[in-house]
């Protein structure tokens, strides 16, 4: 039986020795490159945690003790020696899921997946058990470098440093989030990293003690656990300690030994403590290890023994923006690009490598980048801000106070808008057209296929006084779907059976190829029904009420929330004018959903074009 194989809870990792712990790690990557392979999911943040996970469980008590890990992504270890050993349906329905979850086990505190939120997390914890009287119980979160560029993890430290409470913060310093850290953060803890005056210390340190005889290795090691002490002395390492934290490290994130020592000290001292530890993203794993880019941050399926795509990817959503940028780029000056520390996940690494002076990369801090971005257009720019949509949460605010209000010419690309499946949660990008939708003076595009989003992000620059936003799906482009005719800003995708249209059925971007298929349905019914939709989505767009005619049904079809979304803004328009049509909508119900592929969620919702038809054929016979 492997070490691996006897792990049923974290109890279990306290009676290894050393040894089998090193054996225990070795068999959790083994399981980790075999598992993840063959589901895809996050490969090279796990990697790297391994033995840190197994310090985490062996010093502290989960579930009495609570851990909190920044984004989650890094959980899988964490879900290992939990009692969590089946990967086989990883991030699939029914298996799973690839972030921390409440409903799988009571070792999961956090499952929200997005980022510099873990420092708040268990500042809150740790004051809750303060006040409730339970001195024995710690919070401890854990939060990447790449996390700690969010402002909102500084708030929680700033306000942290001001108490008393048993909180433990680990610092999982690997130098990246997505790609490297970047930023004045990243530069200090690379002085801490590579101080060239510690590591001669450390190599005399080493040369003359370690291995030399019993009292000369007590020493190395006694030296080695006094790393914060010698630190302090050869290089300037305040950052953490001018706001009152303690602070234990650089730590070795790949010694067990000195990893459990150094999170002891911490757990003891009874008040909030910073631990330094350095960690190797992909580690162990050559395919991750050689990865420039990412260290395999997130993969599909690939093939174990090369790293390589089992499927090659299909031309996506994101690489036609960013063949788009890189043509805009070489055409306008003024064009500038903003990420938040995801430049090749949202499609602008080709514009940064072609204009890098023009890329803005804030680091996890999506606030900053918006308000920066309003900042920009004020002095003559146009910025593009490039984020996945369910990100654009994160700085609702910004968009209506500081570029809204002040007429700034800002585009927004939202990247992965609508369901996106298999992240769970967290991760769909479901809620910006209802957010949005309140937002004076904004101007929404979903574009349909290649050559509208093409145009859509054409059209958008050309937008210098309002907030213009693009938002397109996770995944392969499908054919393109040309328009047959428009109605003003209307563009009528099929028309169907005799007569003026009994039915028109309206889809919203992604959804617009289902709209046809409804459309389809419908007329085989004897009905006659027609298809349209509108690459600018709002305001409501020109041409409505001529399209609607005389129909007596109008059906709506959007990836966003149904009750809240641009079928309903669409419905009020039509109502205010006095069109008595029937309206039924059809999107994703204001609800969580959890983690299976985009079909599956799609047909559990009743997204598909059979449920939709079905629906819209009971109201006409009503």
């Amino acid at each position: 039986m492997s070490v691996l194989e006897r792990i049923e809870s974290p109890q279990d990792l306290r009676g290894l020795t050393y040894e089998e712990l090193g054996e225990l790690a070795e068999e959790i990557r083994d399981t980790l490159v075999d598992s993840v392979s063959r589901t895809g999911g996050h490969l090279g943040p796990n990697l790297g945690v391994v033995e840190l996970t197994l310090a985490l469980h062996r010093v502290f008590e989960s579930p009495r003790d609570s851990l909190v890990f920044d984004t989650g992504h890094q959980s899988y270890v964490h879900k290992l020696v939990t009692g969590r050993q089946d990967f086989s349906a990883l991030r699939q329905r029914g298996g799973l899921s690839g972030y921390p979850s409440r409903a799988e086990s009571e070792h999961d505190v956090v499952e929200n997946s997005h980022a510099s939120t873990a420092v708040s997390w268990a500042a809150g914890i740790g004051r809750a058990y303060a006040l409730k009287g339970e001195s024995e119980r710690t919070a401890v979160g854990v939060i990447g470098d790449g996390a700690l560029t969010g402002g909102m993890a500084w708030e929680a430290l700033n306000s942290l440093a001001d108490s008393d409470d048993r909180v433990v913060i680990v610092v999982n310093d690997n130098g990246r989030s997505y790609a490297p850290t970047i930023g004045g953060l990243a530069r200090k803890l690379d002085g801490v990293r590579v101080d060239p005056r510690y590591e001669q210390f450390l190599g005399w340190g080493k040369r003359n003690f370690q291995n030399r005889g019993r009292f000369r290795a007590f020493t190395y090691t006694t030296v080695m656990h006094a790393k914060r002490a010698l630190k302090g002395l050869l290089t300037d390492q305040g950052m953490f300690e001018d706001l009152g934290l303690k602070y234990i490290g650089p730590i070795d994130g790949h010694d067990q030994r000195h990893l459990e020592l150094a999170l002891r000290q911490a757990r003891d001292y009874g008040a909030p403590v910073l631990v330094h530890v350095l960690t190797e993203k992909g580690r162990g794993y050559e395919p991750a290890e050689q990865d420039v880019a990412d260290r395999f941050h997130a993969v599909g399926q690939i093939h174990p023994e090369t790293g390589l795509p089992v499927v090659p990817s299909r031309f996506g959503w994101t690489k036609v923006f960013a063949d788009e940028m890189v043509k805009v780029g070489r055409e306008r000056d003024d064009v500038v690009a903003l990420t938040a520390a995801m430049l090749a996940p949202v499609g602008l690494q080709p514009f940064a490598d072609e204009f890098p002076g023009r890329v803005i990369d804030v680091g996890i801090a999506e606030q900053h980048a918006v308000t920066s971005a309003a900042g920009l257009a004020f002095a003559g720019m146009h910025p593009v801000v490039a984020v996945y949509a369910t990100f654009l949460n994160r700085a609702f605010d910004q968009v209506l106070m500081d570029v809204a209000l002040h007429k700034a010419g800002v585009t927004f690309m939202l990247d992965r808008a609508g369901i996106t499946g298999d992240d769970g949660a967290s991760h769909n990008g479901m809620w910006d057209m209802a957010l949005l939708r309140h937002v004076p003076g904004l101007r929404l595009a979903a574009p349909r296929d290649e050559a509208t989003l093409r145009s859509a992000f054409r059209e958008a620059l050309d937008v210098d006084d309002a907030p213009t936003v693009v938002r397109y799906p996770k995944g392969a482009v499908g054919d393109d779907l040309p328009a047959l005719r428009r109605v003003e800003d209307l563009e009528i995708l099929t028309e169907l059976g005799e007569g003026p249209a009994q039915v028109v059925v309206l889809g919203i971007g992604a959804m617009a190829p289902t709209a046809v298929e409804v459309a389809g349905k419908l007329a085989a019914e004897g009905r006659s029904a027609i298809a349209a939709t509108a690459t600018w989505v709002r305001p409501v767009p020109e041409g409505l009420l001529e399209l609607l005619g005389d129909a007596e049904l109008v059906v709506t079809v959007e990836d966003g929330l149904t009750d809240a979304g641009v079928g309903q803004e669409w419905a009020e328009f039509a109502r205010l004018a006095g069109r008595t049509a029937r309206w039924s909508h059809h999107g994703v119900p204001r609800e969580f959903l959890d983690h299976a592929t985009r079909a599956q969620i799609v047909e559990r919702v009743g997204l598909d074009a059979s449920a939709i038809a079905e629906r819209a054929s009971a109201l006409l016979s009503r």
